[in-house]
């Protein structure tokens, strides 16, 4: 009988709660994403209504994030403020169906993102710090959030094709309501000591070129998204396709984000590699996208979001847990969300203004920012991976 390894009990029990938070998590993201466009149309809101109102989480993100996550680190209390956004953000989301018109739902949901967007970064945070404290792989953990992405999108998928769109964000609500109970099950990380010195240095992070160039390559490639977030469920639901195969297309891309996560810890890209293939991926597939290809095309490029969002992330990640020490990582996770939202709300009012007009060509817009984004990390590549000063 082999002798009981606490070591790697903890090490597991940590990853398996941990794999069901974030599984939790991001189906509300699943359910989210694709169907809450349909939600709103389904209100009555038109193309310019919908954009600024899908811009609200990504413009909570300037104010309320940065602040939460700092808050929290500074007391030590980053697993209780992963519960109270949860717990807050399921009750926000169900205030919002009683909302009666756009700018109602629009104030609604700012709100709610207010208490919904800081619970990744702080998660994403509580990760690096955990995935270091008991020797794991990120990749793999985080998998199982891509797979419960799928399963939103599937399960909202099937709602939307047996109900009337307007009962959409009840299944937002219920998903939340899950995630709020598996954050009771995340254990508190032993907390680090903070020496003054090492406080005063959170204020010089933007100051580091390196983590610049790490906030404007993820923003520009993360925010390229905006259009396909915003209104490929729309201009999918106007070719025709049912929902069924929306879901379909979500789902694929997704599928495609799992194996990365599956194998990301055997390729051993450096991080900066990593953001310049997200990059790449990302000017592929929006260059695709804009020419308004037929299904069996758009089935082919879907793929590509395991670089263009998958990569980016590992890169992300990786650059920040090489960066950031511990005690910072949820304040550089709050800095850095903040400002891939700048862009993402900017690139989304944009969409939405020019969606009427130019249709799914705004696609081409998403391709130059990508590439942006990997022209940056290639050029700052040298000052990511070498070690901060002290």
């Amino acid at each position: 009988m082999q002798p009981i390894d606490p070591i790697a009990i903890a090490r597991r029990r940590f990853a398996v709660r941990l794999s069901v938070f974030y599984a939790a998590t991001f189906a509300i993201t699943g359910a989210y994403t694709p169907f809450f466009p349909l939600w709103l149309k389904a209100r009555g809101l038109d193309p310019a209504w919908i954009a600024i109102v899908i811009a609200m989480p990504t413009a909570a993100r300037l104010t309320a994030v940065p602040f939460v996550t700092r808050f929290a680190e500074r007391r030590h209390a980053v697993v209780q403020a992963i519960l109270i956004t949860s717990v807050l953000a399921t009750a926000g989301f169900a205030l919002l169906a009683a909302m009666p018109g756009a700018l109602t739902i629009a104030l609604m949901l700012l709100v709610t993102a207010c208490v919904w967007t800081p619970t990744i970064p702080l998660t994403d945070a509580y990760a690096l710090r955990g995935v270091a404290a008991h020797e794991a792989d990120f990749g793999p953990i985080r998998l199982w959030g891509s797979v419960a992405y799928i399963a939103g999108v599937m399960a909202a998928g099937f709602v939307a094709a047996t109900v009337a769109p307007t009962h959409l964000i009840w299944v937002i609500v219920a998903i939340t309501a899950l995630s709020a109970a598996a954050a009771v099950t995340l254990e508190p990380l032993p907390a680090l000591a903070t020496p003054i010195a090492e406080r005063a240095s959170r204020l010089g992070l933007i100051r580091q070129k390196g983590f610049v160039a790490i906030m404007v390559a993820a923003g520009l490639i993360q925010g390229s998204h905006a259009a396909y977030y915003g209104f490929s469920s729309i201009a999918w639901q106007a070719q025709g396709f049912s929902s069924t195969t929306i879901s379909v297309l979500w789902s694929l891309c997704v599928v495609a984000e799992i194996v990365l996560f599956a194998y990301s810890p055997r390729l051993g890209f450096a991080p900066s590699t990593w953001l310049i293939l997200g990059g790449a991926g990302a000017a592929l597939r929006w260059a695709v996208t804009g020419i308004e290809p037929p299904l069996a095309v758009l089935i082919a490029v879907q793929p590509l979001h395991a670089l263009s969002f998958g990569a980016t992330l590992l890169g992300t990640m990786g650059s920040l847990a090489r960066r950031v020490p511990g005690h910072s990582l949820a304040t550089a996770q709050g800095t850095l969300t903040a400002s891939t939202g700048l862009v993402s709300a900017t690139a989304t009012i944009l969409c939405g203004r020019l969606f009427n007009s130019y249709g799914e060509s705004i696609y081409f817009g998403m391709a130059a920012m990508a590439a942006a984004g990997a022209l940056v990390m290639l050029i700052m590549r040298s000052e990511v991976e070498k070690a901060p000063a002290g």
